[in-house]
Formats: structure tokens, C-alpha cells, sequence
């Protein structure tokens, strides 16, 4: 799969391809990177460094240097200087962007004192002993390519792996080093901050020309010569509708030229006037340089508001600045319920983190005059200069706070930046980072012991995204960053890039403002007014016609597959959905079935039905008919449908017991490889036959007995190079995998992981035996049918200079060092990167990141969906952990530790992970404490990060002393990995609740719904009573607990049964009662599912059903006979950093 094949599909090369163009120096295959190796130079979570000695301490810089005591934590403002904005969304794992810009401000110095982080924010913290999360950074890009030797336990997060020779140079087009011509002294009016290293400027494909107007692209909105602006009718909060199935209907049709007649009636609502809030810290002065954001010229763009999630409560007209107010507190631990008027349907977990962050489109004011230096730092300091210590500083002593699980969700930490920036900022649920504030230096990041990354979910469902059709799409014309709020314009004909601060100018188009219909306030264009926007790409980002959707199912129907019932349950739902699978008059279906022989199935128009070919020869596979086998399902969707029909009774009978996958796979990578697509492969059993054909690895006896998990990795390459020759063909492969018996995901999984696919497990799938995997499979099902898919995607992570990103967390391919190939890119996939600071942050006050997602939709239009995220820059070490953000750093933990899993060993990966708490906690007591005392003494924001850790412990991915079959605990690192941190957050410490007494009181009203709000509680037996009723959502599957005594009343009008023996066994659904219980039960189980893209299953237990042990097994606080209480883990922490 040469970099030359990758030209001709994605456009790596100078051609604009469907994928960003790359810098030629950036395509080539890197000496010593192997095949879809990220080249990733930092401190890679899970491996260890090259050059660190197996030393304790997670961080490259040798023993702690205690930092000078920083109680000069010049107490942060008040609580209340942060308030967040009341019902946003949570978004938990970010989507992995390209680095968000934010210009910082020419010469403001750095603000002293500490940003008020959230309070819920911790870091995850290298570890002490000689496990730590810092892998070498070398090692880090092999992760995703080849087994390293054990190392080290301990992590080190922020150490800047060795300079990778090509590897940075390959990330950016321009030199790294001092970019004296990333800005142009004469045009900028400014004083610049030194160039530190040069930003990553290979960028999405850039335009050919900024200005040359491109004939719109396939199923493009109209051409972009006229400016068309068009508003969502309203921004509803965010709500997380991972169901709506493909949103990318710009809503309206983009507008035509510019208007000559009258002006819409939106007006760009005024810029906000007055404090944001009563409470909140006064608004920032203006910020000349770095409020406004830039807006290079554009050719005319129709702006279609289209799908904007990202929106706060509906507003009023057209974007205005308004982001919704932010509450007084920092989130802090009691405030982290939702705003009464959060009305977005979410999980509480995901409301908590919206909230803060209201995005409506907002109207930026740029002062006249262009951007002052010096205006960012007085609004900066005086954040910091205020004199009481921020709540996320409060000294909390863990082994006396019993009680310190909030009762609602805890909230995405708001980082500090002024107001205006604030408002307008990406929302943590699609771009998260692990520290809200960004050291200044690496040494002051090591000294901190925690992970720099973040965490992406870039392709998130959105109820209301702006969509911008234009001809020009206006970007730096140094790191090809894409204009965005956190640039500044120096006045109206020139703007400076927030990431390499080259003075661009601006195009002549992009002085028309589609919005209010008016000319020369390019600050005033929906490109530098949201935080989260869509393209329509012009046709330069295109190196071939944008592909037609392509499915092809590759389904097992051997005797065991037969068995299941799984085929009739797939064909229906197929039958079903085939009219919502999403696509245009192009789209093309195929089909193939496999046993020991490989069947395909002629649709070509005119037969009177569907014709079956078999191919015997498995191990010279080729395609019997090649042009009849993918059809247009348009023309030949009776075909289709008779051959759903028949499948289920074509194989009633069958007894052939063997599995040829592999050489089912290869012919459908021949099928594919023409046009791209997806493949989704349904198995049932550990392939026996031909090519990729492996053995049982798993030794029943050692499940629970071994201190060391084996055979985590692939018995072969074999999926893992089909999967690359996938990758570089635009196909993707989803594997759906329903067995009772041992099928080696660890194996099977590589095809999904390489090629950007899913994988989907439903253990002992059986359709009698198992109904409740049964629902499960039907509802997943209808949602991957119906979901919006993007093509042939590729995506770009940049970062202010001075920042790198040195390893890669998701599935994908890195097709060079900074760019991820994505054949198809779901609404449901989460990605994570490790950062390091590889060259001083000193004239920085804020620093931005910038995710890039170029994909074809499924209608044929190449679009390009970018997030920007703005952090300020802190130079002590109190602000630095004022900043954590608790939850994402336990996510980023959590892919670090399945590579180290992977690449060392699970004790390897446990310790490193209990090393992580120690050295943050450790650091934080010698460098920022001022009075010592005994206890284990933690700030606010990380007074959850112990509990995290443990959870982690205790999770199926991680737990040893547990009888944990191989491929659940696959499985369970596969969701780790893939997940957005808001789903695999319930995975890592799932949510309690009881439920026998829920009422009305400070429930949420969703479509004239009413769903009770009962509070969270911890996880231990202590918390569960006899007389009660308990729900645990683990995120996959929720267990609803009924005690020995519990109230008649609730048994009947819940579950209809009289008492609590006849509670049935095998209960898995609610039964629908006309009781005002049973209504708000359901209400409540429902509006949970809701909250994510898959569908939990639920299992009514008593204390003698079988699954009692799976629920106990989640009281992560309790002691089990392979696993410490969390007292006694607290005890283990304060022992170590005592040391």
C-alpha cells in the first residue's frame, strides 16, 4: 500500500484529493515507521520511552524536581467568576480535531495567576513506581503497528518523545524552527510572539486558489459565487442525539448571489453589551488581537445553518454572539446539576458537561483598530489575581470526605478565558482536552505529572450545524489552518493565523457577510463566529468524483450461523431500513454468504431473481461476474429484497460446520476496491478454513488465576495487512460478531481497527435462548443501517506552534504523521492524542487546536467539518491543576493503558495506571501545598481521579483475579479505545441510582415528556437497601436490582407481579403498565438509552439470579478477594507518596 496508491484515492499527494493535500514531505513513509504507524515523537501513554530507564518516575524528567511551592497560586477568581452555561450538552470525548487556534495576543504577557479551571477537572498523573503511562514516543507510533518490548511501567505523558527527524518536519509544510516567514513583519501591526516551532502546515488539501471559483461539487449547494446564509430556525441546546440517523441535510438550500433586493429580516444580533452575567467576572476589555476572530476572504458562501448541535437554547435570529450565560461556580462538586431549563434530552453525565458551554452562533465585536497586544492580559490577570482560591484548588482530604461523588453528573471543567472567548469556544463534547489550562513549558508539564491530550468525537451528531457553501474557503496560507474565531484581524483586509501568526490577507469575497446581507465586516462571518462549522469543499478538494455510497454485507451462514438465528433477524431489519440506508440515486448494494465455499449473488437488472454463484476455490479467490454483483439498489431493489427473503431458508439445512473469512474478506476487498465503501462482516465462530483460518488461544483454567493476560495481541497479521490494503482502497470494514464461543477478536478485530471500521460483539447471541442480546442486535442494527456515514475521509489535527501531537488513539490508519485516513467516519467514533510541548509557550496567552474532517457525504458532497478549541497558557503549577479535567484525563488513561496492555503486559498497563494517580498526587502535595499535613490531601477537581483509577482496575478490560473471558475483555479495550469519552465513561464507572421512589420533583420536561432526575449514588453495597429498588447503567448493559423487600406497591405497579418471588428469571424489558410508576420508570430507562448511539440491555435481577455477580462486580468501591475497597486503595496512594 504505497503513499503512491493512497495519491491516486485520497489526494495525499499535490493534488487535491479527496483527502487533504499533503505536504510531500509530510506523505512520505517515514525511515523506520512501519506501515500505519503514527509517527508520534511525545511521551506515549502506554509505552515507555526509548530512552527512559524503567525507572519510577513517569516523566522523562527524572526524579520530581518539587516545584518552587506554589502557593503563589494567586488565588484564582472566585467560584464565581465561571459560570457555566446552563443546559448544554455534555460533550465528552472530544473529536479529534486539528489543532484549535487561538491568536495570542501579540504582546500581552503571560497572565500570572491561575485560571479558574472547572473544579472537576483532574489530570491523570504519571506513575511513581516503574510502571508509568509514558511510553516512548517511538514506541507510541508502533503501537499501531507492531508489538513493542515491555517496558516500563510508568508513563510519561508529557515528555516530548526524541525529535523524530522527519517527523515534525513532515507535520508541517513549513520548517519547524523559526518561522520568519510564517509572518509578514511589514503588513502585521503588531508585535509578533517569537515563531516557536513552525505549526503543522500540511492542512486538509488546500485550495488551489483562494479565490478561483470552483463549479460546485456533486449534489454541491450552488455555486459559490453568490452568498447565501441560512440559519437553523432555532439553536436548540446540543442535545445528544446520537439517533438521528444522517443529519447532513443543510437544511435549506444555500442562497444564490448576493441579494439585490431586500435584506433578510435576520439581523445579526448586536454584539452582547453588558457582562454576560450577574455574577460572572466583568468582561474582558476588547481584545484587539485575540477576540475577533479573522475571516479570510471568501468567495461567496451560502451559509447553511444547518445541523448546528453545537447550538445553546434557541435563539433568536441570526448568530449573535450569546452562548448562553455560565453560572456562577465553576462547576464545582455541588453544582454539577443540570440547569433546570437544560432541556436537551441527555444523560445527566452529558447534560453536566454541555452546560457550560451554550454555542449559538455568536457575534464577534472586533474592536476598530485591529487587535492590541497587550488587550488579552488584563483580562487574563485580573482572573488571577482575585483573592480567594478557586474551588477547583480547595484542599480536599480524601480518607476523611467519605461522600465526594456529586450527586448529579460532573461537569466539563470551563477553562479560563475571558467571556468572549469563552462563549464561543468548541464544545467539550466534541473537543475535550485533559488540561484546560496549557502549561508554558514541557518541564512545567513533567513537573505536574499528568497527561496532555485530547479527546475528539468530530463527527458527532449535530442538531444544528452552520454549513458554508463557497468557492473560496479562506485558510492560512502558511499551516493551511482554516479561519476561525480565535484569529485576529489587524483590520478589515488582513487577519493573523492563531496558530503560526502569519498576517494573511483577506479575500474580496469574504468581505460580503451572507448573514446580514451586508459588506466589509469580515468579523462578522459565520466562519468567525462558530467554533464548529461545515464546508461544501470546492471541487480543487477532490482528486477523483466524489464515490457513490457502497455497502456490501459479507454474511456467515454455516451450520453454527444458521443456528444462532441471527440471518433472519439481519434480513428483516435490512428489509425494514433499506429505503433510510443513506445514499442518492448512485447508491449500490451487494451481497455475499460464505461456509467452507464463498457465494455470490447476481442482481442484475432483468433477472427474474436473484442468481447464486459459488466459488469453491478459496485459495485463489476470484470474482465470478464482476459487473452484476454490486447494483445500483435503485434499479434493482425488488431483486434485493427477494434475496432477504430467501436468505434465511436457503441455509436452513445446512451442515457444513467450516468458515472460510479470510477468503471471503479478500473477495470482498476484489469487489470493493473500484469504487470504496463499507463492508460489514457478520461471524459466528473463529474462522477454521483458507487464508486468516486461526486457532482457540484461550485456556478456560487461566481466566482468573493469571497475573498476566496472554495472547492480547493478533495470532496474525493477516486482517491487519487486508485491513491496510483496505485503507488505501477508501474501504472500511465493520465486524459483527455473534458467538458463544471463543472467536479471537484480538485477531479478528485488526480488519475494523486499520481500516476505520467498528466492531460490534453480542456474546452468546442465541434467538431463542438469549432474546434480550436479541433486541439489542435489532436496535443496533437499525441504527448502523440508518446512521449518516461519511466517505473516503480523511482528518487533520493542528496545533498553536510550540505544541505537538505524538500519538494517535482511535481506528483509523495514519497515513503520515499527522494525517488519519478514514475510509468511512461514523457519527459514533471517538479518537484521543497525546500532546507534547516541544518548544516554550512564553508570549503566549492562549493557544489553539484545529480538527479538520474532509469526507464525502453519502449524497455525493465532499464537505469539510472543522472544530476549533482556544486554551489559555499558564505558567504555575496550582493553575495548571486547577485545570484538569478529571474525566478526560481517565479516558486518555484508559486508550494509554490498552496499548500498553498490548505492547507489555496487563500488569504492566495496571501499574502505570495506579502510578499515574500517585504522581500527580505526589506532585501536587510537594510543589503546590503549602501546609502539610497528614491525610491524602488532593485539590477539588481531582478528588475523583483516585476513584477513576480504580474503576479503571476494576473494569473487564483491565481486572485480574476475575474469571473474564478473552474476547470480552478484547471487547472491552476495543470500547476504551473507540468510544467517546461520555459513553466510555458509564463503561469506567457506571452510574447508580434507586428508583422504587422517583417522583416528579426537579424533573426534565422533553416533548411534552416527563423524565424524573433521581441523584447519583456510590457505588457500594452500603448504598443498596433490601426494601428498594436500584438501576446501574454500565453503558452496554443496565441491571435493575430488586431487593428482598422491597415495596409490594412498586413490584406491581412496576413490574405487575404480585410479590418479590414471582419476580420471572429472565426479565428484560419493563412491562408497559398503565401505573404512574410504571411511566416514570420507563420515562427514565428510556430517555438513558437514548442518551447513546448503542442500545444497553436491561436485566431485571434478583440476589439468586446468575447475573447478581455481574452487578456486584461493578460496586467499584467495595473489596473484592482479588481487588482492594477504595479506602483501602486511598491508604495504598498515601503509603507511596509518603515514601
Amino acid at each position: 500500500m504505497s503513499s503512491a496508491g493512497f495519491n491516486s484515492q485520497n489526494g495525499t499527494g499535490q493534488t487535491y484529493a479527496n483527502g487533504p493535500s499533503q505536504n510531500p514531505v509530510a506523505m512520505q513513509q517515514l525511515p523506520g515507521v512501519s506501515y500505519g504507524m503514527t509517527h508520534q515523537p511525545t511521551y506515549n501513554p502506554m509505552q515507555a520511552k526509548a530512552p527512559m530507564p524503567p525507572g519510577p518516575g513517569l516523566y522523562p524528567s527524572g526524579p520530581y524536581q518539587p516545584a518552587p511551592s506554589v502557593n503563589s497560586y494567586q488565588s484564582g477568581p472566585p467560584p464565581t467568576s465561571y459560570p457555566a452555561a446552563p443546559g448544554q450538552p455534555l460533550l465528552t470525548r472530544p473529536p479529534m480535531g486539528i489543532a484549535s487556534s487561538h491568536t495570542p495576543p501579540q504582546s500581552a504577557s503571560p497572565s500570572p495567576g491561575p485560571r479558574l479551571p472547572p473544579a472537576q477537572g483532574t489530570p491523570p498523573p504519571p506513575a511513581v513506581s516503574s510502571s508509568s503511562y509514558y511510553p516512548n514516543p517511538q514506541q507510541q507510533q508502533q503501537q499501531h503497528h507492531q508489538q513493542q518490548p515491555p517496558v516500563a511501567p510508568a508513563w510519561q505523558y508529557n515528555t516530548a518523545p526524541p525529535p523524530m527527524g522527519p517527523t515534525t518536519s513532515s507535520m508541517s509544510a513549513p520548517p519547524r524552527g523559526p518561522v520568519a516567514n510564517h509572518v509578514n513583519p511589514a503588513a502585521s501591526l503588531t508585535p509578533q510572539p517569537p515563531p516557536s516551532s513552525a505549526p503543522y502546515s500540511s492542512a486538509l488539501p488546500a485550495p488551489v486558489s483562494q479565490s478561483a471559483t470552483q463549479p460546485p461539487g456533486p449534489g454541491m449547494a450552488p455555486p459559490t459565487s453568490l452568498h447565501g446564509y441560512i440559519q437553523p430556525v432555532g439553536t436548540a441546546p446540543l442535545p445528544m442525539n446520537p439517533m438521528t440517523p444522517h443529519t447532513y441535510q443543510p437544511s435549506r438550500a444555500p442562497y444564490g448571489p448576493p441579494p439585490t433586493g431586500l435584506p433578510p429580516t435576520m439581523k445579526p444580533a448586536p454584539p452582547p453589551t453588558g457582562p454576560p452575567m450577574a455574577n460572572a467576572t466583568p468582561p474582558p476589555p476588547p481584545k484587539a488581537d485575540g477576540t475577533v476572530a479573522g475571516n479570510g476572504p471568501q468567495p461567496s458562501n451560502s451559509y447553511n445553518h444547518v445541523d448546528n448541535k453545537m447550538a445553546g437554547p434557541p435563539q433568536p435570529g441570526p448568530p449573535g454572539r450569546h452562548l448562553g450565560h455560565y453560572p456562577s461556580l465553576p462547576p464545582g462538586y455541588q453544582q454539577s446539576s443540570a440547569p433546570p431549563n437544560a432541556t436537551s434530552p441527555m444523560h445527566p453525565a452529558m447534560q453536566a458537561a454541555t452546560q457550560p458551554y451554550s454555542q449559538g452562533p455568536q457575534q464577534y465585536q472586533q474592536p476598530p483598530g485591529g487587535p492590541g497586544p497587550a488587550q488579552l492580559s488584563p483580562s487574563l490577570a485580573a482572573m488571577s489575581l482575585q483573592s480567594s482560591t478557586p474551588e477547583a484548588l480547595r484542599v480536599v482530604n480524601l480518607l476523611q470526605e467519605r461522600n465526594l461523588l456529586p450527586p448529579t453528573p460532573v461537569p466539563a471543567p470551563i477553562p479560563p478565558l475571558p467571556q468572549d472567548l469563552q462563549k464561543i469556544n468548541c464544545h467539550p463534547e466534541v473537543f475535550r482536552s485533559t488540561l484546560t489550562s496549557i502549561p508554558q513549558t514541557q518541564s512545567l508539564l513533567n513537573k505536574a505529572k499528568m497527561p496532555l491530550g485530547l479527546l475528539l468525537h468530530p463527527f458527532k451528531d449535530l442538531s444544528q450545524l452552520p454549513v458554508v457553501t463557497s468557492s473560496t474557503i479562506v485558510r492560512c496560507r502558511s499551516c493551511r489552518t482554516y479561519i476561525n474565531p480565535f484569529v485576529s484581524f489587524l483590520d478589515q483586509r488582513r487577519w493573523k493565523c492563531n496558530l503560526c501568526y502569519r498576517v494573511n490577507d483577506v479575500p474580496e469575497e469574504f468581505m460580503y457577510n451572507p448573514v446580514s446581507r451586508s459588506y466589509g465586516e469580515p468579523h462578522k462571518r459565520p466562519e468567525v463566529q462558530n467554533a464548529t462549522i461545515e464546508f461544501i469543499a470546492p471541487s480543487e478538494y477532490m482528486l477523483r468524483p466524489p464515490q457513490p455510497a457502497v455497502y456490501l454485507f459479507v454474511l456467515d451462514v454455516s451450520h453454527n450461523a444458521v443456528e444462532t438465528g441471527y440471518l433472519n433477524v439481519f434480513c428483516q431489519s435490512l428489509l425494514d431500513n433499506i429505503n433510510a440506508l443513506p445514499g442518492d440515486s448512485r447508491t449500490k448494494v451487494g451481497f455475499i454468504t460464505f461456509d467452507s465455499t464463498i457465494h455470490f449473488y447476481n442482481l442484475q437488472e432483468g433477472l427474474s431473481q436473484p442468481q447464486m454463484l459459488i466459488v469453491s476455490d478459496i485459495e485463489d479467490i476470484f470474482l465470478p461476474t464482476p459487473d452484476s454483483l454490486l447494483v445500483n439498489l435503485n434499479e434493482c431493489k425488488e431483486l434485493v429484497q427477494d434475496l432477504l427473503k430467501s436468505l434465511p431458508t436457503l441455509f436452513e439445512k445446512t451442515m457444513e460446520t467450516q468458515s472460510a473469512l479470510g477468503s471471503a474478506l479478500q473477495a470482498a476487498f476484489k469487489l470493493l476496491s473500484p469504487t470504496g465503501g463499507r463492508l460489514s462482516v457478520f461471524q459466528t465462530q473463529l474462522p477454521n478454513l483458507g487464508v486468516g483460518a486461526l486457532q482457540s488461544r484461550e485456556d478456560p483454567n487461566q481466566r482468573a488465576s493469571a497475573k498476566d493476560i496472554q495472547h492480547l495481541s493478533p495470532a496474525t497479521d493477516f486482517y491487519k495487512k487486508l485491513a491496510l490494503d483496505c485503507s488505501g482502497q477508501q474501504v472500511a470494514v465493520d465486524l459483527f460478531l455473534l458467538s458463544a464461543q471463543y472467536c479471537d477478536l484480538a485477531s479478528l478485530g485488526c480488519i475494523s481497527r486499520y481500516s476505520a471500521g467498528s466492531v460490534y460483539y453480542f456474546p452468546s447471541y442465541h434467538h431463542q435462548h438469549n432474546p434480550a442480546q436479541v433486541e439489542r442486535f435489532q436496535k443496533e442494527l437499525k441504527r448502523y443501517i440508518t446512521r449518516k456515514i461519511g466517505f473516503e475521509a480523511v482528518m487533520r489535527i493542528r496545533c498553536t506552534k510550540g505544541l505537538s501531537i505524538h500519538t494517535f488513539h482511535g481506528n483509523f490508519f495514519v497515513r503520515s504523521t499527522d494525517l488519519l485516513s478514514l475510509p468511512n467516519v461514523n457519527p459514533d467514533a471517538g479518537f484521543a492524542v497525546q500532546m507534547s510541548i516541544e518548544e516554550n509557550l512564553d508570549d503566549m496567552q492562549v493557544v489553539s487546536f484545529q480538527a479538520a474532517l474532509l469526507y464525502t457525504s453519502s449524497k455525493g458532497e465532499r464537505r469539510i467539518r472543522v472544530h476549533t478549541l482556544c486554551l489559555p497558557v499558564v505558567n504555575s503549577l496550582s493553575d495548571i491543576f486547577a485545570g484538569a479535567d478529571v474525566q478526560a484525563i481517565s479516558g486518555l488513561l484508559a486508550c494509554m493503558a490498552v496499548d500498553r496492555s498490548v505492547t507489555a503486559s496487563l500488569s504492566d498497563a495496571r501499574d502505570a495506571m495506579t502510578n499515574a494517580a500517585i504522581d500527580s498526587l505526589m506532585s501536587y502535595r510537594q510543589s503546590v501545598l503549602t501546609i502539610q499535613q497528614p491525610g491524602l490531601l488532593v485539590p477539588a477537581c481531582l478528588r475523583l481521579f483516585p476513584l477513576f483509577i480504580l474503576a479503571l482496575l476494576k473494569q473487564k478490560a483491565f481486572r485480574t483475579g476475575t474469571s473474564t473471558r478473552l474476547d470480552d475483555r478484547v471487547f472491552a479495550m476495543c470500547q476504551l479505545k473507540y468510544q467517546p469519552l461520555t459513553y466510555s465513561m458509564l463503561m469506567i464507572h457506571p452510574a447508580l441510582y434507586r428508583i422504587d421512589d422517583l417522583t416528579d420533583e426537579g424533573a426534565l420536561n422533553i416533548n411534552d415528556r416527563t423524565i424524573p432526575q433521581p441523584q447519583l449514588l456510590q457505588l457500594s453495597v452500603e448504598k443498596l437497601s433490601r426494601d428498594g429498588a436500584f438501576l446501574m447503567d454500565a453503558g452496554m448493559v443496565m441491571y435493575l436490582w430488586i431487593g428482598r423487600n422491597c415495596n409490594p406497591n412498586f413490584l406491581m405497579q412496576v413490574l405487575g407481579v404480585p410479590n418479590y418471588a414471582a419476580v420471572p428469571e429472565n426479565l428484560y424489558m419493563l412491562p408497559e403498565l398503565d401505573t404512574a410508576e410504571s411511566q416514570r420508570n420507563r420515562a427514565f430507562i428510556g430517555w438513558l438509552r437514548e442518551q447513546r448511539p448503542f442500545y444497553p440491555t436491561l436485566h431485571v435481577i434478583r440476589d439468586e439470579s446468575q447475573l447478581k455477580a455481574s452487578f456486584m462486580q461493578n460496586m467499584i468501591e467495595d473489596r473484592t478477594e482479588s481487588a482492594l475497597s477504595y479506602y483501602e486503595f486511598l491508604l495504598h496512594i498515601q503509603q507511596q507518596i509518603s515514601k
